[in-house]
């Protein structure tokens, strides 16, 4: 028996191979990856390296065994067909017979096209008969932090998103309730709706950010068109820009608050406040 994790050397991925090492022993976790020189330093610690590609099927024959347990992390092509990417996987994991496939969603009352890719696995998931978990993962933190750069060059935050709030978390939290699920018993067939323990609006998220460095930055309100030429502007194809600024809306319809407490009853901990992640950002 395995615990499988695909996706395992990105921004998310990582997160969770490592805090399952601390968990259990190297060889019983397999890291699936596209690019094996990425994964050199997973290998040398002794986790088995599966490489696959979400956008060829064939290339999951045989990386999942009889027993085992798979977090399918979400992919992050939106142009490539996500819903058949995702596909792949589980009728692989299928066909092996596994025991548990945990897949990392989106929040279920999320009405942003982000969404519908979610969705459509949810749906070929929930249809395959393969015990299953829904994380439906909140926003992550460092979808801001990892970006203060504009934000420190004009000393504004630019969003679309009103008077909403987001209760978001770091990616550390949500890798921690995915290594407790994998690692843990009683969570097949579950839904969690996760997110931070705080939500916060724009407003209060450029306060903290003049707070920490002491310069005066405001939070620049824009309408999501606007927001999608913005993002175009940088270099964004304009319809991946559309689906951003689409986020946007969601949250100021209040869609990305979530209350359920799911993901520090997981951790067994409170999540981590944004403030400390804007720490950690302005000090790297």
């Amino acid at each position: 028996m395995s615990i499988v994790v695909t996706g395992a050397t990105g921004h998310l991925g990582r997160h969770v191979v490592e805090q399952l090492l601390e968990k259990v022993p190297a060889d019983q976790v397999t890291a699936v990856v596209r690019d094996e020189e990425k994964a050199a330093g997973l290998a040398g610690r002794g986790v088995r390296i599966a490489v696959a590609d979400y956008n060829a099927p064939e290339t999951f024959d045989g990386v999942f065994a009889a027993g085992d347990r798979v977090l399918l992390i979400s992919g992050n092509e939106f142009d490539k067909g996500r819903v058949g990417q995702h596909k792949a996987v589980i009728d692989a994991a299928r066909s092996a017979g596994v025991t548990l496939l945990a897949y990392t969603s989106a929040p279920g009352g999320l009405t942003a096209a982000l969404a519908d890719d979610h969705r459509g696995t949810e749906e070929a998931l929930l249809g395959s008969g393969v015990p299953y978990v829904l994380l439906r993962n909140g926003w992550y933190h460092e979808n801001y932090t990892e970006n203060l750069a504009p934000v420190l060059e004009h000393d504004a935050v630019v969003a679309a998103a009103g008077r909403g709030r987001v209760s978001s978390a770091a990616r550390a939290d949500y890798a921690a309730a995915a290594v407790a699920v994998l690692t843990g018993e009683g969570h097949e067939n579950r839904t969690y709706e996760l997110g931070g323990d705080e939500a916060w609006s724009f407003t209060e998220y450029a306060a903290e950010l003049s707070r920490q460095t002491g310069r005066r930055i405001a939070y620049h309100e824009v309408t999501p068109e606007e927001l999608t030429g913005i993002l175009a502007g940088a270099g964004l194809p304009e319809p991946l820009a559309a689906v951003f600024a689409g986020v946007d809306v969601s949250v100021a319809r209040g869609e990305l608050v979530v209350d359920s407490g799911d993901l520090s009853r997981l951790i067994g901990r409170p999540t981590t406040p944004l403030a400390t992640a804007i720490a950690t950002a302005l000090k790297g």
